[in-house]
């Protein structure tokens, strides 16, 4: 099945709503944080560092939660996308994509191409130093999951909310 390009694609179409949002999202992200130096305690360090002293959490992560391995969408899409298009897909399928310290590329960060813990958690590089609770989000809604759950893609993936199925 060839995948249509964005630009051919109906404008309420659950893909086009999903890209329109996540490019508002990093255009956002973006203007809040322009000509701003952001501190090393909001870097991403990735999935791993949490390891250590969340390893059951991380296991479960790890074994449960297609998050852990989201990349892998965006890797049998690659053939049938754009350059550009890929890019669209980070948002939501990588860790901190367009965000200061987050995903860049493979090649400079590949500890965060897949949306890990930090997605949800927020950056943890200050965390990880102190490990101080409040460095890092602890409590979750339903509409923290939003950001990249939109109405359009629960419908198109039957997307449940792992923080009602226990994501760890």
């Amino acid at each position: 099945m060839k995948m249509k390009k964005v630009s051919d694609r109906h404008p309420y179409d659950p893909f086009v709503l999903t890209t329109a949002f996540a490019v508002f999202f990093i255009f956002c992200s973006y203007a809040q944080t322009k000509g701003e130096e952001t501190p090393a305690q909001n870097r991403y360090v990735g999935s791993a560092a949490c390891r250590e002293c969340h390893p059951e959490e991380y296991e479960n992560f790890m074994t449960y939660a297609k998050k852990s391995t989201s990349f892998q969408s965006v890797e049998k899409q690659m053939r049938h996308l754009t350059p550009e298009e890929i890019k669209q897909c980070y948002p939501c399928h990588t860790t901190g994509y367009g965000e200061p310290g987050g995903f860049v590329s493979l090649e400079e960060t590949p500890h965060l191409k897949n949306a890990g813990c930090e997605v949800c958690h927020g950056p943890g590089a200050e965390h990880v130093r102190t490990g101080a609770p409040g460095a890092i989000i602890g409590n979750m809604s339903k509409k923290d999951c939003e950001v990249c759950h939109i109405s359009e893609r629960v419908k198109a993936f039957k997307y449940k909310p792992l923080i009602h199925g226990g994501a760890h």
